[in-house]
């Protein structure tokens, strides 16, 4: 659909011959010097007197060319199909912990023994993209926290990047309170009723320079509220056919730590077991978290006036051509 953008400037179609009628009375006095030759069409087809071919040809470009300069600045424009924008329920960032221990292959899908990290990228993957309409970022920790995807609406890039994580890319110790610290950095602009963390750690904070403890303050000052999620299973046979025995592959798992933090900011902690839980909790998160069903409609604009203003200026050098050649001896 064409819009104009300037619409009164329609008022100035008349304006050429409004000229005409002012110069022409003054044209009427014998005595006049005022010659206006760019009004002689305009003088012709006023007088009713036929004109020569030449002129009329000349007359109908005068008046197309002036169409087209209204036309133009009245600024012609092209409203495309509604377009439907995403609108950010909330920031969400997921820090994963990518620490040696995540290696620990205490999870199963579909049957299968798997590592702690691989059963986290599949749940992920489906919380990721039911998201739509909030913008996501990721945290790979280890040693020290990194940001993988900054905050985006880009959910393909998130979890592509979550699939090419590594154990170990980031170091073998856990810089829980650090990961939070970056977490803190990124968000703390954002408003407080959507700022949200999730955390996934198996372990205990033992590196990094800032204190889980700390840093949950630091969260809960600014308004960051933190989710967090312990993996791992209590326990799994380890051994030959024959010397079996059972561990517990979370004896490192500070849940203390992990309760706290996300009681502090007013999130909440979850244990996850095995995949199916971790499933759960995430479809408990989705409902803690609910996605925004606000949306904005958008419809593209495109500018048309060069078009018109593109072909007046050919005519006007046609004009002027014409009256050049007409002028030779």
């Amino acid at each position: 659909m064409i819009q104009f953008a300037w619409p009164w400037a329609f008022i100035l179609l008349p304006l050429p011959y409004l000229v005409y009628r002012l110069t022409a009375k003054v044209d009427q006095r014998e005595d006049s010097a005022l010659w206006v030759p760019s009004l002689t069409p305009f003088a012709l087809a006023k007088t009713g007197q036929p004109a020569p071919a030449k002129q009329r040809w000349r007359l109908i470009l005068a008046i197309l060319c002036w169409l087209l300069l209204v036309i133009a600045c009245a600024r012609p424009q092209w409203l495309g199909q509604p377009v439907e924008l995403p609108v950010s329920g909330r920031d969400l960032m997921l820090a994963v912990d990518l620490s040696a221990s995540m290696q620990a292959q205490d999870f199963e899908i579909n049957g299968d023994k798997v590592d702690r990290l691989t059963a986290l990228k599949a749940v992920a993957t489906t919380f990721i993209e039911r998201r739509q309409g909030d913008r996501l970022g990721l945290i790979l920790f280890g040693d020290k926290p990194y940001i993988q995807v900054p905050l985006t609406f880009d959910h393909i890039t998130v979890i592509q990047l979550l699939d090419e994580a590594v154990i170990g890319l980031a170091g073998k110790q856990t810089a829980i309170g650090d990961a939070i610290g970056l977490a803190i950095k990124r968000l703390k602009k954002q408003p407080d009723n959507q700022k949200v963390l999730i955390l996934l750690s198996d372990g205990a904070n033992t590196a990094g320079t800032i204190t889980p403890e700390k840093a949950a303050e630091l969260a809960q000052q600014v308004g960051l509220k933190i989710y967090t999620i312990g993996i791992g299973a209590d326990s799994m046979e380890v051994g030959s056919f024959i010397f079996k025995r059972t561990v517990n592959p979370s004896a490192d798992l500070d849940e203390t730590m992990l309760t706290y933090l996300a009681e502090t900011t007013g999130g909440q902690y979850f244990r996850a077991h095995d995949s199916q839980e971790m499933t759960q909790i995430y479809h408990q998160l989705d409902s803690m978290e609910p996605v925004e069903k606000e949306k904005k409609i958008y419809r593209p604009i495109s500018a048309l006036y060069f078009w018109p203003l593109g072909a007046a200026l050919i005519l006007c050098g046609i004009l002027l051509g014409s009256r050049i050649i007409r002028r030779r001896p």
